[in-house]
């Protein structure tokens, strides 16, 4: 039962992220934002990186209540949380980014379609006019090699 919870609760944090990136990121707090889209490149570190607490707080205090408490739904849910954010420093930070020098080359489709996804993210510097806010799920145009010889 806690598996499918921490599945479920993956899942629910990419529609959570999502919302997120789209309202709050280049919304309100575009200020914090910004550096990831305008990067400075003399820091290693971003403002955007203080995001990070948004959902490691709650999934620590979740972990750590939840096994106070023995309430398990509550502690499952703050590893549902806590391997999505594992997951977002893989994809995000060390694939898409390459901040770290792990993951470069990689011939998987799906992963090819997250890379073409983020960069047409980023084609806009401003806040306005973004798309593709989701990590891991990825529109199907961007699956296509055609994708780029068209726009």
């Amino acid at each position: 039962m806690g598996f499918l919870i921490i599945i479920a609760t993956f899942v629910a944090m990419e529609f959570s992220a999502w919302a997120m990136h789209k309202y709050v990121m280049h919304g309100f707090l575009w200020y914090l934002h910004k550096d990831h889209h305008v990067p400075d490149h003399k820091h290693f570190y971003e403002k955007n990186d203080f995001f990070f607490l948004v959902y490691a707080i709650p999934s620590w205090l979740c972990i750590m209540l939840g096994s106070m408490y023995d309430s398990f739904l509550t502690f499952y849910i703050g590893f549902g949380i806590l391997a999505y954010g594992i997951a977002y420093f893989l994809v995000h930070e060390v694939f898409i980014h390459q901040r770290l020098k792990w993951f470069r080359k990689t011939n998987n489709k799906y992963f090819r379609a997250i890379r073409r996804a983020h960069k047409i993210h980023h084609k806009h510097i401003g806040k306005e006019h973004g798309e593709c806010f989701g990590m891991l799920i990825v529109p199907w145009k961007y699956y296509k090699n055609e994708f780029f010889k068209k726009s």
